[in-house]
Parts: structure tokens; sequence; C-alpha cells
């Protein structure tokens, strides 16, 4: 489990991370602000996606030319901006987010990215917005990020399939986060994970995988999914 972790260990994948985003993640004093914003007001941005995550975001939205994205929990919208920056000038991120506090700071954030025309916030608990939502024939989402508590990843994840276009991507975040997934580790994240991924066993309306990952954010991993 995360125990297993060592200081040694995380300093090594954080330098690594740092090393390799200095190349390939331009300094950005508009994040840096969305970030110094974000802790202001007391929201845990440590628990956001990092640069290198929302970037890989980004680069998914460009390779499949997507428009609309439907984001499960956003925290301080850090990782709404990074997927927004990838959309047309027509495009919209439309995010989940219970907190109202965290729906204010993610609304200021946007603002500052000069990002409001492409961000809808939508605040309240995520399945039941989901439920409430329906596949708009000519426009359905192309890209849904499920980054919300864990526990609930299975029911997210299955309407994010009704509410995607054939073809379109589904990201589930921390799918593996609290090392190892497998049953001997029995927080109730982990065991989300682990109900999602049985479900997703006989699952014949999408195709997936999971990564795991290492970096400033330590062990983690990300489910990869396409509906056919």
């Amino acid at each position: 489990m995360a125990s297993k972790i060592t200081p040694e260990s995380l300093d090594l994948w954080t330098r690594s991370d740092h090393y390799t985003n200095s190349f390939l993640i331009r300094p950005d004093p508009v994040l840096d602000a969305v970030v110094q914003n974000t802790m202001d007001k007391g929201v845990e941005h440590e628990i956001a996606v990092s640069p290198a995550q929302g970037k890989f975001l980004h680069l998914i939205l460009l390779s499949i030319g997507a428009k609309r994205v439907l984001e499960v929990g956003s925290l301080g919208g850090y990782s709404a901006i990074w997927m927004a920056r990838a959309l047309p000038d027509d495009g919209e991120v439309v995010t989940l987010e219970l907190n109202e506090l965290h729906a204010e700071v993610i609304a200021e954030n946007v603002k500052t990215a000069g990002l409001s025309s492409k961000v809808k916030v939508i605040v309240g608990p995520a399945h039941e917005a989901m439920l409430a939502m329906q596949p708009e024939p000519l426009a359905p989402f192309d890209f849904v990020f499920i980054d919300a508590d864990k526990e609930s990843a299975t029911k997210y994840f299955i309407e994010a399939k009704r509410l995607l276009r054939k073809g379109g991507v589904i990201i589930v975040d921390n799918v593996g986060q609290g090392w190892p997934v497998d049953p001997s580790n029995t927080e109730s994240g982990i065991e989300g994970a682990r109900e999602l991924l049985r479900y997703i066993k006989d699952d014949t309306e999408v195709e997936a995988t999971v990564i795991h990952t290492v970096g400033a954010k330590g062990f983690d991993g990300f489910l990869y999914a396409i509906s056919k």
C-alpha cells in the first residue's frame, strides 16, 4: 500500500517529473496564478492533476479532435483549464463539482485563464447531474474525465458511456492510487476501482486498459476506455 512508497522513491519520481517537464511544458504565468489562487482559497490543489497529467489530457483532446468534454470533479479548475485550451472556439467543458467553494474558485480561475465562455460549472452531486443529462444527438460528449470520489466510479462510468459518442474516450483517474489495487488493499477508494474493473470485464460496449504511473503525485494510475 502507500507505506511501500519510500521517501527516496517519491523524491526520485518527482525529480524525474520536474526534469522532463522542464523540456516539454513551457512556463505558464496564468496556470501559476490559478494554482496560487486555488491554494489561497483553501482548496487542496495538491490532489489536482500534475502539470504532466494536465498536458496529457490536453494532448488527448487534440489527438481526437474533441469539441465537448464532461469532467466529473474539478477541484479548482486546473484540469478544466488544460482541457478547455485544447478545444476549438466553440468547444465546451462541462464540469460537475459538488463543493460550492470549489465551484466559486473554478469560476475565478477559468476567468483568469480567459476561458469563461468554454467552461460551464454545474454544482451538486455529480451522479444526479449525469442522470439528468440527455445525450445530444448532434453534439454528444467526445471525452469524459472522471476524477471524483472513487467509491462511485462505476456509477459515473455507466452514465459517461451513455453520454459519449461512439469512439469517444473515458479516462478514470486514480485507478491505482494507494498501491496495490489487488484485494490485499482494503481502502474504500481502491475497492471502488476494483468494482469498476469487475464491471468493465464483461462490458461489451468499451475497450479499456489501466496504465500505472509514477511522478510528482507518487504511484498512481488511470483507466483509459474507448466507446465501441
